[in-house]
């Protein structure tokens, strides 16, 4: 069997070669979105990014041609080329070969202008002596350093903990969460910090330090403290199921950039993958998708793929954030993107609603209703489950791309909106996420959600919620100044799952920029002309969605090494240039290789 791709503009011609004769196969794959064939075969089916294609008798050996454009959009590289195809014939399903190129290169400047230690993120303050000092390993009980060896240990960076190292005296004193202070001399280093948090991260200081000086460390002092509480990254684990090992590595590259703040996106249209006991048909129905299940091979393209995350799972994800000083954040989505919930529940649409709106992804009723009384049953007790499992005490409830006019041809959402006093789309996700908010809260946690969630003449979710802004700087600007505390994910900066160039040789999504290495520091947090909004811009997050990931490793070239722009951001109250980014990248090559499979292709 075999498949190739082309792009040609805005066609994609492929060609399908059998090793046996094939009556009317139906061609079935995933793509970035939706698609449609121009040539060769007829559409006959599809969901969303899922797409069929009726095919003509196949002989052996003889290829065929086919050409398959998508709706509304041109492939901007190889990632928008056909995931995972597969042939469904009589006699049953046929995978064939998935397009696979090599791992694209980090690309160097050749520059080398920075002077200080080789850190990301920077300190806040550097006094060096002018020597170094050799050091091999470190030697200390302290909890906090005992967790960084073990981390060593995994990313294969050796012995970071030695008897006979380099002595570590820890001190106790007054410090902010995360602050800490070292002092490196030839005789030893004294570390200063009053939290666990602050301990750890200078742990990570000195295991960077030994790994990018090759044990030839500078010696002086080192003050340091990040500029924002909340320092994340989020992965999208709905599009694609990552085993556990993978979070957990995941985990671990965020320690490395002194990122604190996990965002599992585990519940989305395509499945919703927590093992919950309150409604466990939801994640039992919606973990596999593919051929002959609930949900077809949305953005998998797979025969058959996916799975679910067991409490037990949880747990352990949980107990290595601990050590790791991350906690996890959870998301639910509430509202919108909830085609897997409505396909598992069609009690929670109005069964009297003639509207026919659809999201950006292709999907019709994936909006969960308001006025339904199963509504209400459902989301509060996933709510209520969700957020006691996660001890974080924060749940993050979605909200994001509601399509204009969503339950407006809705009686039973007309007839909600008459008596609660609501005029619009916005009046009524304001008023239903607020509600779902209420819930969070009483249950003695806090609600997050994406920016749309402010939305609404009521005025949207309240509730002391934070909110992700996620289109652009500006409307995390104007939440902030609305009073909401603000995490700043600006889809142009820090989602990592964007290609970065416009090479059609390159990979990943391309609707809201090309994001290079240099960009991901190329803005600023909180406005130079309105610094007061430091107040309530608590944190930045980098983001990586999955539509186009089939295989657990093709993320690693997709977030290194931009993820070192999302630490510097997130912990660095100045600025450093493009040119020092690259070469301090280059530095961390060692750590970066030790997630970078050889086997992990995109």
């Amino acid at each position: 069997m075999n498949f190739s791709c082309l792009i040609d503009g805005p066609l994609l011609r492929c060609t399908v070669t059998t090793d046996r004769d094939l009556t009317a196969p139906v061609l079935c794959f995933s793509g970035m979105t939706q698609m449609t064939a121009t040539e060769g075969g007829e559409r006959i089916n599809g969901l969303g990014s899922y797409t069929e294609v009726q095919l003509p008798d196949l002989v052996k050996d003889t290829p065929h041609n086919l050409v398959l454009a998508y709706i509304g959009f041109e492939p901007a590289n190889r990632a928008w080329m056909p995931l995972g195809p597969y042939l469904r014939t009589r006699n049953g399903c046929v995978a064939l070969p998935p397009i696979r190129p090599g791992i694209p290169s980090v690309k160097s400047t050749g520059t080398v202008r920075f002077q200080g230690p080789r850190l990301v993120p920077q300190p806040s303050e550097w006094q060096p002596t002018g020597n170094t000092t050799k050091v091999d390993s470190f030697s200390s009980d302290d909890d906090a350093l005992i967790s960084i060896a073990a981390l060593a240990k995994r990313r294969g960076l050796g012995s970071f903990l030695d008897d006979h190292g380099h002595c570590v005296t820890v001190v106790t004193e007054a410090m902010n969460d995360d602050e800490y202070r070292l002092e490196i001399n030839n005789d030893g280093i004294t570390l200063v910090a009053s939290t666990y948090g602050g301990r750890f991260y200078a742990g990570i200081t000195l295991l960077s330090l030994v790994t990018n000086h090759a044990g030839d460390i500078p010696c002086g002092v080192i003050i340091d403290k990040p500029r924002f509480s909340w320092r994340g990254q989020h992965l999208d684990c709905a599009r694609h199921y990552y085993k556990p090992n993978t979070i957990h590595d995941l985990l671990d590259l965020m320690a490395l950039m002194k990122l604190n703040r996990f965002h599992w996106h585990f519940a989305d249209d395509e499945a919703f993958r927590l093992q919950i006991e309150s409604y466990p048909e939801l994640w039992k129905r919606t973990e596999i998708r593919g051929e002959g299940h609930l949900m077809p091979a949305l953005f998998s393209g797979a025969i058959e793929a996916g799975g679910s995350y067991s409490k037990d799972e949880v747990g352990q994800l949980i107990a290595r954030a601990k050590e790791l000083n991350i906690e996890i954040l959870p998301e639910i989505e509430g509202l919108s993107h909830a085609l897997a919930m409505t396909r598992v529940f069609p009690d929670l649409l109005d069964p009297d609603d003639t509207g026919m709106e659809k999201s950006v992804q292709g999907y019709q009723d994936n909006i969960i209703n308001p006025a339904m009384p199963k509504t209400w049953e459902i989301v509060t007790a996933i709510a209520t489950e969700v957020g006691t499992l996660f001890p974080f005490g924060h749940v993050h409830l979605g909200c994001d791309e509601l399509p204009d006019n969503t339950w407006m041809d809705s009686p039973a959402a007309r007839l909600l909106m008459e008596k609660e006093g609501l005029r619009s789309t916005q009046d009524l996700q304001g008023w239903a996420i607020s509600k779902m908010a209420a819930t969070v809260v009483q249950n003695g946690q806090r609600p997050a959600a994406w920016e749309e969630a402010a939305l609404g003449a009521n005025g949207g979710i309240g509730h002391d919620a934070i909110l992700f802004s996620w289109t652009g700087k500006a409307t995390g600007y104007a939440a902030a100044r609305a009073g909401y505390d603000v995490v700043m994910t600006p889809a142009q900066h820090v989602y990592l799952d964007m290609a970065e160039t416009n090479s059609l040789d390159d990979w990943g999504a391309s609707w809201a920029a090309f994001i290079a290495l240099e960009d991901t520091i190329a803005w600023d947090p909180v406005p130079k002309d309105e610094p007061e909004l430091e107040e309530h811009i608590i944190g930045v997050q980098g983001a990586f969605w999955s539509e186009f990931t089939t295989e657990d490793d093709q993320i690693w070239p997709m977030l290194l090494p931009r993820i070192l722009g999302v630490a510097v951001k997130a912990w660095q109250a100045t600025d450093i240039s493009a040119d020092n980014l690259h070469w301090l990248a280059e530095n961390y090559n060692q750590i970066c290789q030790s997630f970078c499979r050889k086997n992990a292709q995109i």
